[in-house]
């Protein structure tokens, strides 16, 4: 199957979710942690590949990563 994404990041939203994940003065570790108390299990190496646009994103994981930051989904996709 030929790649819908043709630069080296697969994701779009990984820069501000490290941004928001700093401001919330949150670890990698942390957030991790917080995702799995919401039955999302996503590793801490997952969100370090996230937050680099080197892992894509499930819905699941943007629903549960932007509530547990505090964020909106317009925020987490640079629409304000």
């Amino acid at each position: 199957m030929k790649r819908i994404i043709d630069t080296e990041n697969v994701n779009i939203i990984g820069t501000k979710i490290k941004e928001a994940r700093i401001k919330a003065g949150m670890s990698q570790k942390q957030l991790s942690e917080k995702l799995e108390l919401v039955a999302v299990y996503t590793c801490r190496g997952s969100v370090s590949r996230i937050e680099n646009g080197r892992r894509a994103v499930t819905d699941i994981e943007i629903d549960a990563i932007s509530k547990i930051l505090n964020v909106s989904l317009d925020y987490l996709f640079g629409r304000e």
